[in-house]
C-alpha cells in the first residue's frame, strides 16, 4: 500500500497531491480517497445535463432581468402555492404581476415594457404558502435598500451605462508569493463612522501598495443588515453591501486595485446564512427546508444561523452560481472561504480533543 501511495502521489493523482505536500496525512489516505470519490460522483451528477460546472453554475436564468420588450423575473420556490412580483412600479399590488408556476418548483413572470421598472425601483415578491401570505426579497437581487428604521427592500439596479472595466490584462502574478492584506471596508477609514468603497479606493489602496502587499481580502461585501456581524451573517448573497456605496464604486475599487497590480479576494460566507426572513433567504418559499436542513441539523449551535443542505442540487446551483457571479460581475480574483470546518464536519469543529 505504501509503495502504491507513493506511486500515485508522484504521478500527480489529484486526490493524492496533498499527501505529496504533507506526508503526515498518509494515515488519513482512505478518508481522502473517499472524499475525492464523492466529489467526482457529485460533479458528474451536476454536469450530466450541462457538460461543465461553469454551465451548471449559470444563475443568470433567475432573478430580475431586462429584455428587449420588458422584464423577466424567475425564482426557484418549490414550497410556494402562489407568487407575485410587487414594487413601487405597480403600487405593490400582487394582482398586477402574478407569477406562473413552471416545472421543478420554478416560477416566472414577464412584465411588459422596458421602462416599466425603472432603475432604482423597490421590489419584493408576495409569496403564499401553507395558508399564509408574506413578502420576501428576491433571492438573486443585486442591491438592497435599507431604510432608517432597519427595514429592507430589494432595489432594481440597471443603470443606463454599464461600468467600463480597464483590467483586461490583469492576472495574479505566478512568480511571487501572495502577501494578503485583510480589510473591512467599513472599518478601514480613520474617521469615525462607516467607511465607503470610494474612501477605500482613494485612501487605503495606496497604503496597502506602499506596505508591499500584492493582494487584499475584503470582508463584509455580501449584504448583511446587522453591521455588528462583521458581514458573517449574510442575507442577500448576490448583493454587494449598500452601506459602503454603489455597485459601480465597488467595481471601481477592484478595477483600481488591478491597475496597481493588487489582486482582490472576497471573504466568502457559504458555511451558513442569517436566519432572518424579511430580508434573507430563510423561509423564502414558506418552508425551512428549501435551502437548509430541517430541525437541529439546520441550526448552528453557536452562531444562531441556518446551515445549508449541500446534498440538494438546487442548493449547490445557488451557491456555485454565487461564486460565478462574484467572479464575472465584479472581477474578484478568488475567495477565502469562511467557516470551512463547519461545512465539512457535523460537529462544526466544537469537539474536545
Amino acid at each position: 500500500m505504501a509503495n502504491d501511495l507513493k506511486t500515485a502521489a508522484s504521478s500527480g493523482a489529484p486526490e493524492l497531491r496533498i499527501l505529496a505536500l504533507d506526508p503526515g496525512l498518509e494515515p488519513y489516505e482512505p478518508d481522502l480517497r473517499l472524499r475525492m470519490r464523492l466529489y467526482r460522483e457529485t460533479k458528474e451528477r451536476l454536469i450530466a445535463q450541462t457538460g461543465s460546472l461553469s454551465d451548471f453554475a449559470n444563475g443568470s436564468h433567475y432573478g430580475l432581468h431586462p429584455g428587449r420588450n420588458g422584464w423577466y423575473y424567475r425564482e426557484w420556490a418549490p414550497g410556494a402555492d402562489s407568487m407575485a412580483l410587487i414594487g413601487d412600479f405597480n403600487g405593490w399590488d400582487p394582482a398586477a404581476n402574478p407569477m406562473k408556476k413552471l416545472k421543478n418548483g420554478n416560477w416566472e413572470v414577464f412584465v411588459r415594457g422596458r421602462k416599466t421598472i425603472p432603475h432604482g425601483s423597490h421590489v419584493k415578491v408576495r409569496v403564499s404558502s401553507g395558508g399564509r401570505s408574506f413578502d420576501r426579497i428576491p433571492l438573486y437581487i443585486h442591491r438592497i435598500h435599507q431604510f432608517a428604521d432597519g427595514s429592507c427592500t430589494g432595489q432594481v439596479w440597471a443603470p443606463d451605462e454599464p461600468f467600463s472595466w480597464t483590467d483586461e490584462d490583469f492576472s495574479i502574478p505566478q512568480d511571487q508569493p501572495l502577501f494578503i492584506y485583510e480589510a473591512h471596508v467599513g472599518m478601514a477609514t480613520e474617521r469615525q463612522g462607516v467607511g465607503t468603497y470610494r474612501e477605500f479606493t482613494e485612501n487605503v489602496l495606496p497604503r496597502v501598495l506602499a506596505e508591499g502587499y500584492n493582494a487584499i481580502q475584503l470582508m463584509a461585501v455580501m449584504e448583511h443588515p446587522y453591521y455588528a456581524s462583521f458581514g458573517y451573517q449574510v442575507t442577500n448573497f448576490f448583493a454587494a453591501s449598500s452601506r459602503f456605496g454603489t455597485p459601480e464604486e465597488l467595481k471601481e475599487l477592484i478595477d483600481t486595485a488591478h491597475s496597481m497590480g493588487i489582486a482582490v479576494f472576497l471573504d466568502l460566507v457559504h458555511s451558513h446564512a442569517s436566519r432572518n426572513t424579511m430580508e434573507g433567504i430563510n423561509d423564502f418559499d414558506g418552508t425551512e427546508y428549501q435551502f437548509f436542513h430541517t430541525g437541529p441539523a439546520g441550526d448552528h449551535p453557536a452562531w444562531g444561523t441556518k446551515l445549508f443542505h449541500y446534498g440538494k442540487p438546487e442548493v449547490l446551483h445557488f451557491l456555485l452560481s454565487n461564486l460565478k457571479y462574484w467572479l464575472t460581475e465584479y472581477h474578484f480574483d478568488g475567495f477565502r472561504f469562511d467557516g470551512v470546518t463547519s461545512m465539512i464536519y457535523h460537529h462544526h469543529g466544537y469537539v474536545d480533543f
